[in-house]
Parts: structure tokens; sequence; C-alpha cells
């Protein structure tokens, strides 16, 4: 058994979505074990991040300034919207080089089994953004509550905003996938999105 301190910090680390049991007592103990100096930056950036994070008014990242990077960045096409479902999806795909346009992050999805509903979600936003734009990319994940999410947004975006084309990111194999190991679902968004050689 371990000091009170020592327990209560595993516990936190338990908390953590995908850390169990092992891996919190590991981080705890590798905690205690450092000088106070790093412990205490560690402490500070936790508490950095409660303080100064907050979800930018323009789009729904997250940012520690008035606004985001990308939304302050005047080189961005403010024509196209990636519309995603969290912070860390602009992470990804900023990471990919390849889009140069401006995102708007959701912060959820529709899930009735959760009892998240539409306007739980960072929707109003969106479609005053979509009225100055002239096309909304959806990139929500192939899950059940990705794809009732996307259908919801299709038919809203379409509804408020006809003059915008709307559409949806490929979902397939990844690169490397094999065949044998997908699932149908996988298979069969790879099968939709099939395009000319």
């Amino acid at each position: 058994m371990y000091p009170a301190s020592l327990q209560e910090l595993i516990e936190q680390f338990r908390r953590l979505p995908g850390v169990g049991e092992k891996t919190a007592e590991r981080y705890a103990l590798m905690i205690a074990e450092q000088p106070s100096e790093d412990a205490q930056r560690f402490a500070d950036a936790l508490i950095q991040v409660k303080q100064k994070l907050h979800h930018c008014p323009v789009c729904g990242n997250l940012t520690d300034e008035d606004t985001c990077s990308i939304c302050r960045t005047e080189s961005r096409d403010k024509g196209q919207i990636f519309v995603v479902q969290s912070a860390k999806d602009v992470s990804a795909m900023e990471r990919t080089g390849e889009y140069n346009g401006v995102y708007h992050v959701l912060n959820g999805l529709i899930s009735s089994s959760k009892g998240i509903l539409p306007e739980d979600l960072n929707l109003e936003d969106l479609i005053q953004r979509a009225r100055g734009a002239r096309e909304v990319i959806i990139a929500t994940s192939t899950t059940m509550d990705g794809e009732t999410t996307a259908m919801y947004l299709d038919r809203l975006l379409k509804k408020e905003c006809p003059e915008v084309l709307v559409t949806r990111i490929a979902h397939g194999l990844p690169s490397g996938g094999m065949l044998d190991y997908a699932d149908e679902i996988t298979l069969s968004h790879a099968l939709q999105d099939r395009r000319k050689m």
C-alpha cells in the first residue's frame, strides 16, 4: 500500500482516458522520483492549461489567445471550412500540410446514447460562417455518432445555406491496409469513395 498522497496521484492519473492501474502507478512513481523543479513545472503546466486555454470564439478550436492562430492567419482560405469533432482533429489535419482553409470544431458529436443533441454542439456559429463560404467539408468519424452528425450537418447546411457546396471527406482503407483486416464498414466506404486511376 502506498502513502495517501501517492495513492491520490495514482487515482488522478487513472481518471485519464486509456490509463489503467499499472500505467497510473508508473506515472505517479515517476513524478515522485523526479526532482522537485520538474514536478513543479509539470504542476504549473496543468494549472496554466486550466487558466489560459479556452475555445476560439470564431471556430471553436483550443487557444490561449483571443482567437486561435489559424483564424488570425490572413492567408488562410476563409471560403473553405473543414468541420471536425475536436481540436485534436485540427492538429492531425494541420500536420499533413495539405489544407489551407479554416476549421470549425464541433466539440462533440450527436449521440442519443450519451444524451448529446444538436443544440449541444457548436452549430449556430457554423451556419453563420458557412453563409460566407463556398465549401464546407464535413470530416466527422465513421462511427455511428460521426455518421449521424454528418447527415444532420448535410441537411442543416443545405437548408440554411443552399448555395454552399457541402462535401464529406473520403473514408476507406488506410495506406498500407489489407482487405482481409478491414471491417465491412471500412470496405463499404472504400468502395463508395473509389476514384478513377
